[in-house]
């Protein structure tokens, strides 16, 4: 772990992102204290124009709301929706790639079509078709994130797991009457995890742009405060009122980014050799 955290802090722009990660994590734990009243609330008049007001310090909505209330509040569903979007496609993508893997075969060929039948879909297209069918909510569409996300885990799962099958301890452990699924479970997973942890790093940052890019469209959880919330609801105004996407817009982008600096990270921490050859 020290060597982890040693190879990780080297890297100046990983610690960039997940000081901005902190960051938000920080504002949503502090939101009701910063903001204690309801950011659903009407507090000033619709299309305050920000820093023209020290209390309302980036302005307000359509409907005369704090902007910068209704960031702070959702900046944790917003991560709440890109993290558990991200462990709906683990629990997904993970079983099937390892069995495909393991297994090979017919059963890999027959699961990995089964893969390809929704890589064949646009996944951005897919999720609008599924939060329509289920109404949008806030369940709906972390389901849907889920659903469209999981072919590329189980993609670099079977990936993992054929080149691990081969091993010499998997091969022992066969040997010594252990069952298919201990093999896979206890001796191929563990080994597999430097990969996925990466892979979840960006995919939590694709789940919150697909909230916000649903939301942008109409699509978002109505009754849920998030970022692409906010969005979508000036949508309409755009030109007269740009601060309120421009603002969530803003944090989208930075969260995002930092995502994406982190999984960079982890993937030079958790492998060194690569990323000296990389250099």
């Amino acid at each position: 772990m020290a060597d982890f955290w040693k190879r990780f802090s080297q890297n100046r722009p990983a610690l960039i992102g997940l000081l901005i990660i902190f960051a938000v994590v920080l504002l949503s734990l502090t939101a009701p204290l910063l903001y204690p009243k309801s950011p659903w609330g009407m507090v000033q008049r619709p299309f305050l124009p920000p820093f023209t007001m020290s209390h309302f310090l980036l302005g307000t909505d359509t409907m005369g709301r704090d902007i910068a209330s209704g960031l702070a509040h959702g900046a944790g569903i917003s991560l709440l929706v890109g993290l558990i979007s991200t462990v709906v496609s683990l629990v997904i993508g993970i079983p099937l790639g390892a069995i495909a893997g393991y297994f090979g075969g017919w059963v890999d060929d027959v699961l990995m079509r089964f893969t390809e039948l929704f890589q064949s879909v646009p996944s951005f297209a897919l999720a609008i078709v599924l939060v329509a069918i289920f109404e949008p909510s806030i369940y709906s569409i972390v389901i849907s994130i889920g659903i469209v996300s999981w072919p590329p885990v189980a993609r670099l799962l079977r990936g993992e797991v054929m080149a691990y099958r081969s091993r010499e301890f998997v091969e022992a452990a066969v040997l010594s009457g252990q069952k298919h699924g201990t093999i896979i479970w206890r001796q191929i997973l563990p080994n597999t995890l430097s990969p996925i942890i990466v892979l979840a790093s960006m995919m939590v940052a694709s789940s919150i742009l697909i909230e916000s890019s649903l939301s942008f469209l109409g699509l978002g959880a109505p009754d849920v405060m998030s970022w692409g919330y906010i969005i979508g609801a000036g949508r309409t105004a755009i030109r007269q009122a740009w601060w309120i996407t421009v603002f969530p817009g803003i944090a989208i982008m930075l969260t995002v980014l930092a995502l994406n600096l982190i999984g960079e990270g982890l993937n030079d921490a958790l492998n060194p050799r690569v990323a000296r050859i990389g250099k």
